[in-house]
């Protein structure tokens, strides 16, 4: 098993910056990637950004592409998301989850985090 927890959220302004993070306890080797995925409210869950445990290949939603930045310690087990110029349409819960497969359907994650609340006023 492997237990994930996030930290970071919280309400910004429009063009702010903010960072999550996001540690990994467990069997943690048995990992080969972690995404963030978010859910707006009233919408469904969607893919953000992933970073593979093999040369940290990396893979972002289009819209969030030049604004964010996924990197990973594996000293710590930690992924953290960088975001900036952020804008109200990232709002929404940001869930961290692992995957021995990687990808963008979340049914490729078997290990989630419980989320953290991301705002974004206008």
């Amino acid at each position: 098993q492997v237990q994930l927890v996030e930290s970071g959220g919280g309400l910004v302004h429009s063009g702010d910056s903010l960072t999550l993070s996001c540690v990994a306890s467990g069997r943690t080797y048995s990992i080969d990637s972690v995404g963030w995925f978010r859910q707006a409210p009233g919408k469904k869950s969607e893919f953000v950004v992933g970073i593979r445990r093999a040369h940290d290949v990396t893979d972002y939603l289009d819209s969030v592409k030049g604004r964010f930045t996924i990197s990973r310690d594996n000293a710590k087990n930690t992924v953290t998301l960088q975001m900036k110029s952020l804008r109200p349409e990232d709002t929404g819960v940001y869930t961290c989850a692992a995957s021995v497969y990687g990808g963008h359907a979340s049914d490729a994650y078997a290990f989630w985090g419980p989320g953290t609340q991301v705002t974004v006023s206008s």
